[in-house]
């Protein structure tokens, strides 16, 4: 069902799209600037402490609206990555590359943007062209000089936010208020990333969907004919043919070939010739189409969101097998993370045996095991806790004690589990030891007594 446009194989060089406008691109306008607060909001508002969302590979924290992760996390942080691919996997079997058009990031700066700055500046299409024709006068150097600085300078806030994520918020705060000597790393990253941004936008635009990004490609192997997708009915639309007086009705279809489908494209495509690898599913051709069919007394959705099944043979869409499948596997998965997101404990404590040490006899009654604890803290709060052992009967001999446990940071302790030779009745023994917060059990740690039993 997907096809590569042969003429889409070659350079088209620097597109220039048309002005869209309609229904649906209103809508997306605000699904936009919804998305793009979002966007910006979430490294700098905090919960509990925390930024929103934080993605310090760096640091090894992760923070998700108040949860934070450590690197003793990772399975989570990856269980997580897989909910969305499966998310993104299911969302395409039923709907196509609308994420591309109605949600990824490079789509809604490029379109709804830096697109609209260009119109604002520049014109439609038809003056752009113009203008880049025209030899270098004083209005080309206003317009586009003016055009580039606005995009160097949105760019640099795209930079500041992404920065905002990977290093968080405060962090960036000092590199743009403390002096330069003290953060020329931060100052050499933000120029760098304002420097992507400003190239991706002001001059890749289109190749970043059509070339660059995998998703395309993997949109081939997802789809099928039960897939919602932004098609060309060619069986109403065909035969096209321009409006002319003397041509009968009944002998062609009501596509007019009047081309704005083309030009309101923003990767170029031609929608009439089936789907291909390049369209992101943006809905300009819709609504230019629409505009067209009311213009000329037709029905609207000559192209609209259709599947395979119904332009070939006119059957009502469905959701097929392969997207319950998906959806059944996103549910276990999604299943499985809450319960280990309930059961995550906010301090992680892991108690081993002292290596290369034996059991230890402390005269007639009693016989004691070496131990290293490590407590991690999980939440941005300085704790102070007590470390026991869940068996009163049980003493514990500190040889490095600890009883704060850091924000974001960890303890480490060591101590002789001291154990009555009455209550060994096997040479290995589970024992479990508790940390308590404020009367409250908060982490527990299994791990095993090794002793000769007593047979008296």
């Amino acid at each position: 069902m997907l096809q590569k446009d042969k003429n889409n194989s070659k350079s088209k060089g620097f597109l220039y799209p048309k002005k869209p406008s309609g229904k649906l691109y209103t809508y997306r306008k605000w699904v936009s600037y919804a998305l793009l607060l979002l966007l910006f909001a979430c490294p700098f508002l905090k919960m509990n402490g925390e930024q929103w969302v934080l993605l310090n590979f760096i640091a090894r924290k992760f923070v998700f609206f108040g949860l934070i992760f450590t690197p003793q996390d990772f399975y989570l942080f990856a269980l997580a990555m897989l909910i969305f691919v499966i998310f993104i996997v299911c969302f395409t079997v039923v709907l196509g590359r609308l994420w591309c058009g109605w949600a990824c990031p490079q789509t809604i700066f490029m379109e709804m943007v830096f697109r609209r700055i260009e119109y604002w500046i520049e014109g439609d299409a038809p003056r752009q062209k113009k203008l880049n024709a025209q030899h270098w006068n004083a209005e080309k150097i206003m317009k586009k000089g003016g055009k580039h600085f606005i995009f160097l300078v949105i760019s640099f806030a795209i930079a500041n936010t992404f920065l905002a994520y990977l290093i968080g918020s405060d962090t960036l705060f000092k590199i743009i208020t403390q002096p330069v000597s003290q953060h020329v790393s931060g100052l050499i990253a933000l120029l760098f990333f304002t420097l992507i941004f400003y190239a991706v936008f002001a001059y890749l635009r289109e190749v970043v969907c059509t070339v660059i990004c995998p998703y395309g490609r993997l949109q081939g192997v997802l789809l099928d004919n039960q897939s919602l997708i932004v098609a060309y009915d060619s069986n109403r639309g065909e035969p096209r043919a321009k409006i002319q007086r003397n041509i009968q009705e009944e002998k062609k279809g009501d596509c007019v070939d009047c081309g704005l489908c083309v030009q309101v494209c923003p990767t170029g495509i031609d929608i009439r010739k089936g789907t291909q690898m390049e369209c992101v599913n943006c809905t300009a051709c819709i609504d230019a189409c629409d505009e067209v069919m009311l213009k000329i007394n037709k029905p609207e959705r000559l192209i609209g969101f259709y599947n395979q099944d119904y332009i070939s043979a006119q059957k009502p869409f469905k959701i097929g097998l392969k997207a319950y499948g998906y959806a059944a596997v996103l549910f276990v998965v999604f299943m499985v993370f809450s319960a280990l997101i309930y059961k995550r404990e906010a301090i992680e404590t892991t108690v081993l045996r002292a290596s290369g040490t034996l059991y230890q006899s402390r005269g007639e009654n009693q016989t004691s095991n070496l131990y290293n604890a490590e407590l991690i803290n999980k939440t941005n709060k300085t704790v102070r806790f007590e470390f026991r052992t869940k068996n009163h009967q049980d003493k514990i001999e500190f040889v490095q004690a600890a009883n704060v446990l850091p924000k974001d940071g960890s303890a480490q302790i060591t101590f002789f589990l001291i154990k009555n030779n009455k209550a060994i009745t096997a040479y290995k023994t589970d024992v479990v030891f508790e940390v308590v917060v404020d009367g409250k059990v908060l982490s527990k740690a299994n791990t095993s007594f090794f002793a000769q039993p007593d047979n008296h």
